[in-house]
C-alpha cells in the first residue's frame, strides 16, 4: 500500500475529521462520487445513467453494522430498492455489503438477511451482488454466497473478487468450476503484506490474470477497473480470444472517468455504474480519496468555492 493511501486512511479514522467530513461532505464533493442520501435520488440519477446507455447496479451504503435493528433496517432498504427499480422501470441491479447486513453480529442472521434479498431478487427476476469487504470476512463472505447459490442457483446472485488478496486465485478457479458470475476488482481495504501484494505492479498483473482466468473458463465477469491501459489491454485480448460480448462487462464508479464510461458504450461495449447512496457514505467516500489521493484536490478546490 502506498504512502498517501495510507496517510489518507489514517487520517480518516480521526474522530474529528469524521465529524468535520460527515457535517460537510457532501458540499465539499462527496457528490460527486454518492448519488445522494435518499433512494429518489438514486434512482433519478440511474435514470441519466440510462438514458446515456449505462447500466447501474444501486448500493445502500452502510457497513459495519452493530446491532440486529439497524441489520434489519438495512436488508428492507435494499429490498426497496428492487421495488423502486420496478416501479420506475430502470435498468439496474443492487450491491451489497454483508457487514451492514449483520455478519460481525452472527453470521447465521446475516444469512437470513441475505436470503430474503436474495429471494426478492428472484422474485422480481433481477439480481444481487454480494462486495467483498476486508481479509478476516472473506471467507464467512464466500461460505455464506455458496448457501444461498445451493438455495436459489447462480442466476440471481453474484460475488466479488479482490486481485490485491494471495487467495483470490484459487477462490477464482474454486468458483469457476461452478460459472459463478464474478465482478474482479483491485481492491480498496488496508491489509497486511502477509495476506495482500503490497506492490501496485503485482496487483495489477493478477488482476488481469484473474480477469482472463474467469473468462477462459465461460463465465461471466464483470471487468471493474479505471485503468485505462489494463482495459485497452483487455479489450484486444477479448477480441482475438473471440470472447462473446454476452459474456462481459465493463464496470465504474459513479463520478469516475465518466468519460470513459461513455466512451466504452459507443464502441458497443456493456457498461455498468456501480452508484452508490444513502447517509452512510462516509467509509466509501474515504476509500475513493485513498484510491486515488488527488481525488482530494477536488475536494479542497470546493472547499474555496461559494
Amino acid at each position: 500500500m502506498s504512502l498517501s493511501r495510507k496517510a489518507v486512511l489514517s487520517v480518516a479514522g480521526n474522530r474529528l475529521v469524521t465529524a468535520l467530513v460527515s457535517k460537510y461532505g457532501m458540499k465539499l464533493g462527496a457528490s460527486r462520487f454518492v448519488a445522494g442520501e435518499t433512494l429518489d435520488e438514486a434512482i433519478e440519477a440511474v435514470k441519466k445513467l440510462n438514458a446515456e446507455g449505462l447500466l447501474v447496479t444501486l448500493d445502500h451504503l452502510g457497513e459495519s453494522v452493530s446491532n440486529r435493528e439497524d441489520a434489519l433496517a438495512a436488508t428492507q432498504a435494499v429490498i426497496d430498492i428492487y421495488d423502486a427499480i420496478e416501479k420506475h422501470g430502470v435498468r439496474s441491479n443492487v450491491s451489497v455489503k454483508l457487514t451492514q447486513l449483520g455478519l460481525d453480529i452472527d453470521p447465521d442472521f446475516c444469512l437470513e438477511n441475505m436470503d430474503r434479498i436474495t429471494s426478492k431478487a428472484k422474485e422480481m427476476n433481477n439480481f444481487v451482488r454480494i462486495d467483498m469487504e476486508d481479509s478476516p470476512r472473506v471467507q464467512m463472505t464466500i461460505d455464506i454466497f455458496n448457501t444461498l447459490v445451493e438455495r436459489y442457483g447462480k442466476e440471481h446472485i453474484g460475488l466479488v473478487i479482490q486481485s490485491y488478496l494471495y487467495r483470490s486465485h484459487g477462490d477464482v478457479a474454486e468458483l469457476g468450476k461452478r460459472k459463478i458470475n464474478l465482478r474482479i476488482v483491485k481492491g480498496a481495504y488496508k491489509e497486511p503484506p502477509e495476506v495482500a501484494f503490497p506492490d501496485k505492479k503485482d496487483v495489477d498483473e493478477n488482476y488481469v490474470k484473474l480477469v482472463k482466468m474467469h473468462l477462459n473458463n465461460g463465465s461471466y465477469t464483470a471487468i471493474a477497473t479505471h485503468d485505462e491501459q489494463i482495459i485497452d489491454h483487455l479489450k484486444t485480448w477479448l477480441k482475438e480470444n473471440q470472447i462473446p460480448n454476452n459474456l462481459y462487462e465493463f464496470q465504474m464508479l459513479f463520478g469516475v472517468r465518466s468519460g470513459l464510461q461513455k466512451k466504452l458504450v459507443s464502441e458497443g461495449y456493456k457498461v455498468r455504474v456501480y452508484t452508490p447512496y444513502g447517509k452512510d457514505w462516509y467509509s466509501y467516500f474515504t476509500r475513493r480519496i485513498a484510491e486515488r489521493p488527488a481525488n482530494a484536490l477536488f475536494v479542497i478546490k470546493n472547499l474555496f468555492q461559494k
